[in-house]
């Protein structure tokens, strides 16, 4: 690689770290980037899943304070990640990404207008409430574990598809469904860049650039989201993720 390919790779894992820790888009800058420094489609795909752990390391470094006390939750689900994320590289691996990519501009899209509308009120639960509760859990879980196949697999706008789940689900804060958001992602993008590492095509000269600023970019973005006003930046994630899926709606159809 030329020193400009370095330099565009870093720059693009900046922008790509921190968007991908505000709203989960960060391969809308990085895996571009792979493809301008002449990457094969394939490659680029696997070599951006490695780079991006340096995205999930410096994410939830940076949410630390906003993970405080959902270790409980964490915990339950991180076995479901782990499982996602595993599965999603099995699939990028053994079977073409044509047809699923075609759903793919829908789902975001569906998941930028959740965003887009009123947070749901956090409700008390109540010992009536227990049976919808159990209801509630699995149906979360099992989403969590479509996505997070879904992340391992193709990954552009996982973290929006996450992030409105937490959103509408769970009742939390923007800050907080982010870092949650930041865990479970980085978990399952980790166990499938891990698969890729021995199992694929990865181009080490691009990793290091391009996961150095991801790791920057990525540290960043959790501050970025403490600080902001909550409804102007859940307002300009959900403009992000809807134009991001016209934009893959052109390129699937």
């Amino acid at each position: 690689m030329s020193f400009w390919d370095v330099a565009l790779l870093i720059a693009a894992g900046i922008i790509g770290g921190l968007s991908g820790s505000i709203a989960g888009l960060a391969s809308v800058a990085t895996y571009p980037a792979l493809l301008l420094i002449g990457l094969p489609p394939v490659t680029a795909n696997v070599t951006n899943t490695v780079a991006i752990v340096f995205n999930g390391i410096g994410s939830v470094w940076g949410s630390r304070p906003e993970l405080a006390g959902q270790g409980a939750w964490i915990k339950r689900i991180l076995p479901v990640a782990v499982v996602g994320g595993a599965a999603g590289a099995a699939l990028l691996l053994c079977t073409p990404a044509e047809g699923f990519e075609k759903a793919v501009p829908l789902l975001i899209g569906v998941a930028s207008l959740a965003i887009l509308l009123p947070p749901k009120e956090h409700r008390e639960a109540r010992l009536g409430d227990h049976r919808d509760h159990i209801v509630r859990v699995t149906v979360e879980a099992v989403t969590i574990f479509l996505i997070t196949i879904y992340g391992g697999y193709f990954g552009a706008a996982a973290g929006v598809l996450l992030l409105a789940l937490l959103l509408r689900a769970g009742g939390a804060t923007l800050a907080h469904a982010n870092a949650g958001k930041n865990v479970i992602l980085g978990v399952a993008n980790s166990v499938a860049a891990l698969a890729f590492v021995f199992l694929a095509p990865v181009y080490w000269p691009a990793v290091l650039p391009l996961g150095l600023g991801c790791l920057i970019g990525s540290r960043l973005g959790p501050i970025v989201v403490r600080h902001a006003p909550a409804t102007p930046l859940r307002v300009l994630i959900g403009l992000a993720g809807f134009a991001l899926a016209i934009k893959l709606a052109f390129d699937a159809y």
